[in-house]
Formats: structure tokens, sequence, C-alpha cells
């Protein structure tokens, strides 16, 4: 399994991507992939692991609010300490099992992973099988891995070409191995800080496909040793670019729904363009809320209630509203479609106008892409059906021959099967 990360389905042509192209004609893809709610990095891995959305597996963005003993806070998902922390407020990493879970019977399972520390730890939050980061790598177990075992990189470009060969490396050598995923930090830690499209963020996809070539070589090695792999190449979200951002909680001072920046009764969960509102079940302006909310220039779609559900995520105290930030179909400087909002991150001190963001709803941001090679999938074919994030998981499981309905959706092979393919 590859993950491009935040690179969106229609920036896959040109001269950019002709590995993934290729492999898309040997292969099938899947036209209506869809990212969850938040579409943030953190949130994508574990769905992708679990099968899971938010609301069933309990990671809820890249920021999110814990209920403590003395009350909601807010806490950065990326923190590599947030496992222990998520642990210590509920009880659990993830509520539900992550394919390393239900791997570990048979054989063992690799993530490297160039992303934040919390997408990679929530892949397997466990440490049930190889996790490969920056900030700390782990043996199955959770055994630290230190030196010449350990990944020492940097994000961006370089760092990911390291990343590939050490992961080539290890797929080759480890026959243990069930599973295997390189995430790769590119072409979203340029999109991050360039212009959506600019030279300069082409050449990050180049990059990233360019690393994609070099697993699809590896592949070639196993299958000509007769290994039976399943290939997924896709990517978590898209972006948008961000044209103006602001403050939620300010604002919601200046409006009188939230006593004071710091005041605990309202918390506001920034995630790029989208947003968690918690308050606590005594917040005086719940009534008043929803209200001011949908008048807001910045506001897109929000939901509260039930209506969470059909997001994905759950309607408790950590989770009252979830926003989605306003966009628009306006072309960016470069002529890439998609402009939108941003919520500002008080923990994260850095304007993104201008450049690429994520977290909401909008149509760039909401298409990854995915294509499948390998057994059960059609050459050249192309699956119209909505799928998301959370297919990818009962598709490993059901290739592994291990499938049984464990998950509230079911395996690609399974849908690939009810639809009549167009080429």
């Amino acid at each position: 399994m590859v993950i491009c990360d935040s690179l969106r389905r229609d920036l896959i042509q040109g001269i950019e991507t002709p590995s993934i192209q290729k492999l898309a004609q040997q292969g099938c893809q899947f036209s209506r992939m869809e990212a969850v709610f938040p579409s943030t990095t953190r949130v994508s891995s574990a769905c992708i692991a679990t099968g899971a959305f938010p609301k069933d597996h309990g990671l809820l963005g890249n920021t999110m609010v814990l209920d403590h003993a003395d009350g909601l806070k807010v806490h950065s998902v990326g923190n590599p300490s947030f496992r222990q922390v998520l642990y210590q407020a509920s009880g659990h990493y993830l509520r539900v099992p992550t394919l390393a879970q239900y791997l570990r019977p048979l054989g063992s399972s690799a993530i490297y992973s160039n992303v934040s520390p919390g997408a990679a730890y929530f892949f397997d939050p466990d440490l049930v099988g190889y996790v490969f980061h920056r900030a700390g790598s782990f043996g199955p177990g959770g055994v630290p891995l230190h030196g010449s075992q350990a990944l020492d990189i940097e994000s961006g470009q370089a760092g990911d070409e390291q990343m590939t060969g050490r992961f080539c490396q290890h797929v080759l050598s480890d026959d243990s191995l069930l599973l295997a995923v390189l995430w790769l930090s590119e072409p979203d830690a340029t999109g991050h800080g360039v212009p959506l499209g600019s030279p300069t963020h082409r050449q990050a996809i180049q990059a990233a496909d360019r690393n994609v070539a070099r697993v699809l070589e590896m592949v070639e090695q196993l299958r000509a040793r007769g290994e039976d792999v399943l290939v997924m190449v896709g990517s978590d979200h898209g972006m948008e670019t961000i044209h103006a951002q602001v403050d939620i909680a300010q604002e919601l001072v200046a409006a009188g729904l939230k006593q004071a920046m710091n005041s605990q009764e309202l918390l506001v969960a920034p995630n790029g363009t989208a947003a968690v509102i918690a308050y606590a079940p005594d917040y005086a302006h719940s009534d008043r809320l929803l209200g001011w909310l949908q008048e807001q220039l910045w506001v897109g779609e929000v939901v509260v209630g039930d209506e969470l559900h059909a997001w994905g995520m759950p309607n408790t105290d950590t989770c009252r509203v979830a926003v989605s930030l306003a966009g628009t179909d306006q072309v960016n400087e470069a002529g890439l479609s998609g402009m939108a909002w941003y919520a500002v991150d008080p923990l994260d001190n850095k304007s993104y106008v201008g450049y690429g963001q994520h977290g909401g709803r909008n149509t760039n941001e909401s298409r990854p892409f995915l294509v499948v090679q390998g057994e059960g999938f059609a050459q050249g074919q192309v699956c119209s059906l909505a799928t998301s994030l959370c297919h990818y998981a009962p598709t490993v499981l059901c290739h592994l021959g291990l499938w049984k309905q464990q998950m509230a959706v079911n395996p690609l092979q399974e849908i690939v099967k009810t639809e009549n393919f167009s080429h």
C-alpha cells in the first residue's frame, strides 16, 4: 500500500504521474473514492487502518477535544505523546481493531511514514507491528528501534526517497510481512507552502510518482518469486487553495457565545478547512450557536446532533458541532479550481493564504484517488460506485482470506462485482 499524501484525483494526469497512470491501465481505478471528515491525515490513517469512521474508531481530527477529569481540553493529535494522553483520558487508543491486530496471528505488518507522528502511530497505535517514523521507530510489540534500524529522515522529497529505499529493502527481505504501507509526505509537505499547481508543487507530485515506480518494481520482484501481491496506491485527501482565514474561537467570543479565548465551556478544534466544536452539557448558548454559525460567511456546511453521524462523526460532548468551511470553484494563479476558508489553529502559527490546505468537505479536498491491482481487479477498469478510505482495510483482509464481515463496509473485491465497468 502506498499513500501519496494529499494528491487530489484531478492531478493524476500529464507528465507528473506516469507511473500511477500506467498502474491505472493495469489495474482498477475508483473514480468516486471519497475522503472522510475531517479530511485530515491523522483521521484518514485511522480510517484506512480500521475500516471504520471516526464515530466508531474515536479519532476525530488532526486536533480534537478530550474530556478530562478537570474539563474539556483541545489537543494536537500530531504530538508524539498524544497516544498516551488519549489512553489516559479514554482508556483506549482506538476503539476498534487495526489491520495490524487482525494480521498478528498469521504474520507481521509494517508502516513507513513520513507525515506527522500522529498519522504514523494511529495506523498501529498498539504498536503490534513495525512502525517507522522520525519521531520514534518500533518493532513488533513496541520494542524501540535505534541507530540504523530507526528512520532518521526529514519530511519532504529527500526523506521520502530515503524512506522508499528502506521500505523496499524491508519488504524484499522479510517473508513474515503480510501488509506493508509506505506513506509519503509529498505532495502534501510542499503543497502546504506553495501555490497548488505551481512548478514546485508539480515537482513534488513527480517525486511521489517516482517513489511509486520504485515500489512497483519491487512488487514485480515479489511476483517473480511467486508471491500473490495486492497493490493499493492512493491518497488520503486532496487540497484546496486558501483565500481567507478565520479564528473561530475569536469570532465566538466577539459574538458572546464563548466567555473568553481561554475559557473551557466551549472549545474549538480547528482542522484546516474544517472545525469541530465541543461544549459541556451546561453550556448556556447551545440554542443560539447553530443559527449564528449558519449566518457566517466562512461557514459552508454545519451539522449538529444526530446529523453528525452522516458525516461519520459522533454526537458527544467532545463533538457537538462539525463545520466544513466555505469554498468555491474559483481558480488560483496556476489555474487549479478550488478556493476555501481556513480555520486558524493557535497550535500552528502559520498563514496558509495562497497555499494548499484541507480538512473540510469541499470538492477537491474530498477527492483522493485509488488504484488497485491484483487478484479480483480486472485490468484497465474503472469503478464508478461510491467508495471511501474505509474500504482499504476490508480489501486487505479479503485478499488475505481473513474477511469475515468485521467492518461496516465491504471489500472492494465485492464492490467491483456489482458494477458493469466502464473502460
